[in-house]
This record gives C-alpha cells, sequence and structure tokens, in this order.
C-alpha cells in the first residue's frame, strides 16, 4: 500500500493537469496554501476553516459509502452541516483526484466573483464530460465541443456562434404555438393515465421527462417524436430518457468520490460513458431526420424555423456547430426543464390558497380556449413569481461554481488565483438571512407591490453573467406554457406524507409523484 498510493496520486496529479489543458484555461499550478495575504486584516488562504483531512486519503473518504459521513444524494443536507460547522466560506480540501473547493454561503462573495468576471469565465463543472468530449470523443467535437463541460476560448468561440439565434426574446417567443402543442399534448395525456382516484402512477416523473424530450425535440429540431405513444420500454425514446438519467445520476459519484475512472474504466464509468454513447446516437438520429427535411427546402429563417435551422443559417450553413448545439440541448434540458415542473406542480399541490390565485389570473388572461400569445404570458406575473419562488426553494441545481482568475479576498480570506469556489444557491435562498420566512411558499415576494428586499445574488436558479443558461428563454416559456395549460384543466393535489427531496444531480422530489388532476369546471 505504501509503495502504491504515492504512484497512484501521481497518475491523479497528470489527470488533474490533462482535464485543465483540455479545458482550454491557462491555470497556475502553485500551492494554494503557500499564497500569503499582503493586505492588512485579511487572512491567508491556509486558514479557510472547513472539515480536517486524514493522511493518504484527505477528505475523500467523507464521500465513501458505509464509513463517509457525507451522501451526495444528500448534498442539501451536507451543506447545511458544513454551513453551521463552519460559517459562510468553507474550504474542502486534499480530496484525492480534484483540486480544493471552497463553498461560498454569502451573496456578497458571489457577486464579488461576478462582477470581477473575464473574457473566458471557467466553470469548472463535469471533468468527467470535459474529457469525454475533448478525449474519448475528440474526433466527433473536434473544436466545436458545445457549451456544457467546455472552457476557454473554445466555449467562447462556440458560444458567440449560438448566443444570437437562442438569446434574443423575439426568437424565443416564435416558439410559443410549439411549446404549446407540447403542452396541450401533455395534459391529455395526463387524463388518459390517471386511475379512478384521478391520480397519477408512482413514475409520473418519467412522464414529464417525456413531455421534455417531446418539448426539446419540436423547438430544436422540429420533429414530432411521439414520446406518448404507448411504446415498447425499448423504444428510442425511452432509450433516450433513461440514457440523460443514467448520464446524471452518475456524475456526482464520478466527480466527489476517489476517480479511480481516471486510471481504468471503473464499472460506473463504463455505465456513464454508455449513456452518453446511447444518448448522442439517438439524438443523431432525430438530427439527421431533421437535416434531411432542412437540405429539402433549404435553409431560410421564418417564424416557423426550427432551432437547428436557425443557427445553420446563423453560420453560413455549419452543420457541426448546429449538430453540437442540439445535443447540448438535448443532453441539458430535458431533466432541468423536468425536475423544476416536478417542483412547481408539488409546491402548488401543497399550498391550495397559492393555486387558486394562480388560476384566478390564468382565467383572466388567458379565456376559454383561447390559443397563448407572448402579450398573455408578460400580463401572468403572479405565474412568473410561483415559478421564482418554486426555483428558490429548490433550484434545480443547487451550486454553481468559478475558477478564480485573479488573488481575491473572499469572506476575509485571499482566495488565490486558480481555486474552484462553489455558490452554495440552494442554502442562501432557503435562509432566513436573506428572505424572510424562507421555509415558507410566498410567490407574494416577487411582486412590486411587496416591499422585501433581498440581494440580487441570493437567488440565481439560472446563473449569471457570460456564462449564464442560454436556454433560459426557452426553459421560461415552457415551464410557463405547461403550467398554464395544466392549471386551466386540473385542480393539483398530493395527499400522502410530505415529500423529500434528493440531489441526483438534479435536486428534485424524491418519491411517488402521485398527484391527483381532478378535472376542473370549465363552463
Amino acid at each position: 500500500m505504501k509503495t502504491i498510493l504515492p504512484r497512484l496520486l501521481n497518475r491523479w496529479s497528470s489527470q488533474i493537469k490533462l482535464c485543465r489543458k483540455s479545458s482550454g484555461v491557462s491555470q497556475v499550478l502553485r500551492d494554494p496554501d503557500e499564497v500569503i495575504s499582503s493586505s492588512v486584516g485579511v487572512k491567508p488562504y491556509a486558514q479557510v476553516p472547513g472539515p480536517k483531512p486524514i493522511p493518504i486519503l484527505g477528505n475523500s473518504w467523507r464521500f465513501l459509502p458505509f464509513v463517509g459521513t457525507y451522501e451526495i444524494e444528500r448534498l442539501d443536507t451536507v451543506l447545511w452541516r458544513l454551513h453551521r460547522e463552519f460559517g459562510d466560506i468553507v474550504k474542502i480540501s486534499n480530496m484525492l483526484g480534484r483540486p480544493d473547493m471552497v463553498f461560498l454561503f454569502d451573496p456578497r462573495d458571489i457577486e464579488t466573483i461576478f462582477r470581477s468576471e473575464e473574457k473566458l469565465p471557467h466553470r469548472p463543472s463535469m471533468p468527467s464530460l470535459n474529457y469525454y468530449k475533448h478525449v474519448m470523443r475528440k474526433d466527433y467535437f473536434g473544436e466545436d465541443a458545445g457549451v456544457i463541460a467546455v472552457h476557454g476560448e473554445s466555449w467562447y468561440k462556440f458560444r458567440r456562434k449560438v448566443q444570437q439565434p437562442l438569446m434574443q426574446p423575439k426568437t424565443a417567443q416564435l416558439y410559443i404555438p410549439s411549446i404549446e402543442e407540447s403542452a396541450d399534448t401533455f395534459v391529455e395525456r395526463i387524463r388518459k393515465i390517471r386511475d379512478h382516484n384521478s391520480e397519477v402512477p408512482d413514475d409520473f416523473l418519467n412522464e414529464i421527462h417525456k413531455w421534455g424530450l417531446e418539448s426539446i425535440a419540436k423547438v430544436a429540431l422540429n420533429v414530432r417524436l411521439g414520446c406518448f405513444d404507448d411504446k415498447a420500454s425499448d423504444s428510442d425514446t425511452q432509450l433516450l430518457i433513461d440514457a440523460i438519467d443514467t448520464f446524471f445520476s452518475n456524475v456526482g459519484n464520478l466527480e466527489l468520490k476517489i476517480p479511480f475512472w481516471r486510471l481504468f474504466n471503473t464499472p460506473t464509468w463504463n455505465k456513464y460513458v454508455n449513456a452518453l454513447d446511447t444518448i448522442m446516437r439517438i439524438t443523431q438520429k432525430y438530427i439527421n431526420q431533421s437535416m434531411k427535411d432542412i437540405e429539402a427546402k433549404g435553409v431560410e429563417c421564418t417564424a416557423d424555423s426550427s432551432v437547428l435551422e436557425r443557427v445553420l443559417a446563423f453560420n453560413d450553413n455549419n452543420t457541426k456547430v448546429a449538430v453540437t448545439l442540439a445535443l447540448d440541448m438535448f443532453l441539458v434540458g430535458i431533466d432541468t426543464t423536468s425536475a423544476a415542473v416536478a417542483s412547481i406542480l408539488y409546491q402548488l399541490s401543497q399550498n391550495q390558497d397559492k393555486q387558486e390565485i394562480l388560476v384566478k389570473e390564468i382565467d383572466k388572461v388567458v379565456p376559454g380556449d383561447s390559443k397563448l400569445t407572448s402579450k398573455m404570458l408578460d400580463e401572468l406575473k403572479y405565474l412568473r413569481a410561483c415559478i421564482k419562488e418554486t426555483l428558490r426553494m429548490y433550484p434545480v441545481v443547487i451550486g454553481n461554481g468559478r475558477l478564480v482568475t485573479n488573488d481575491t479576498v473572499l469572506g476575509g480570506y485571499m482566495i488565490p488565483k486558480g481555486v474552484q469556489v462553489v455558490f452554495q444557491h440552494y442554502v442562501i435562498s432557503n435562509s432566513d438571512k436573506y428572505f424572510s420566512n424562507a421555509s415558507h411558499f410566498e410567490p407574494e415576494r416577487w411582486l412590486k407591490q411587496r416591499s422585501d428586499f433581498h440581494h440580487a445574488f441570493a437567488s440565481l436558479p439560472f446563473g449569471f453573467g457570460r456564462r449564464m443558461c442560454l436556454g433560459r428563454r426557452f426553459a421560461d416559456l415552457e415551464l410557463e406554457t405547461l403550467i398554464v395549460k395544466i392549471l386551466k384543466s386540473y385542480k393539483i393535489e398530493y395527499l400522502y406524507d410530505k415529500l423529500e427531496y434528493r440531489v441526483q444531480p438534479m435536486y428534485t422530489p424524491y418519491g411517488p409523484l402521485k398527484f391527483k388532476f381532478t378535472d376542473r369546471n370549465t363552463k
């Protein structure tokens, strides 16, 4: 053991450098603990509080099964514990195979990082996906590896190619009819799968995933997948949903537990790679179908154009850029919106008074069977407040991060360049220090009539700055449209014990989603 461990540690060190190199970001590979603050009253990095590592295993043992004290699926409770024990800034050091992480629990420190962002902000998320794109499948992705788990100049150049057709508000609004069509289909699906008590099956989250996939496919490719057709469990659409679930469920294990995958192909790594290969294979099939339709009619930008077609038009028919963007949209656009929908429905079911206020607003703004318009959605202020409040309490991604690009004072400590800081949004946005009655669902706090003040960086479900969520406008439209359609048709209830939440790694309700959908009186 004494002779093997040093060799393993040396190989892990090499793997970390490889990941850094592949990210395209130049980093200063110095020991952060050697950085001594010269500012009066500022403490050195070595004094940042945090759990003490043990010899050889460091802090990695804390994430081990049976003996460890930190459970990845209950990372939410781990973060509360760290905050209580150590305060607003916590260092997790000596993790085998990865650099230190500094957790920030003060929105002022988060603002400091965001306000000082440079041209190439580095978000050190999912090194395993970075490795998959830049090393394992480099022959496929090449220099256009997308925006997910990509950094540096490669990220910047790709984002410049796609942000105009994606980020403009008017562009997103063009897809309201497509998104509404998918929402209408889902509303009818609910009616079909209810039992005699008007309750949906335990695995209703999978039905929400089908809606997310159908909606993304319609927007990105302008193809109908038929996700709600009664198919066998091995259909392409279900295989794709399962693969995305496998991908996300293994990210935490690969990133936080001892990364043996960097030395050899572990069972977890093999499942992860097989899932990504499945996602690529099936998505590519639908992309090819869409590309044939586009080639048949010629590339043009009209109100009915898909995102794929729009990106092609903006990039001189660069099919590689368009295809890679579509892959990224499928990879991260399904689980995230689905988790948000599950949380919103659950909160409305637990707060009937708020649900009825929202229903009255919807009935007033969207009478009868009216088709949705951007003007209608703009007027649904209480709806947006309900979504904001849900994502404050249950952010789909409980933390975000950056690599510090310059020596920076955070929480009274000098944090050196190259250190990874993680913004603990979930803890901050659920703290009474930053939101009054933080444990209560109060959409009114987001309305102008309320005089509540909260720090602008205390709740950031879509991120901020240059690397904020590229698909935010589409996600907003999808959430707003679906909730409107469901509430116009049904009253939502949940009649069982309170659901817990788990990090999987999306922060989602854990347990049977047996919502009761009672038909509303539409006369």
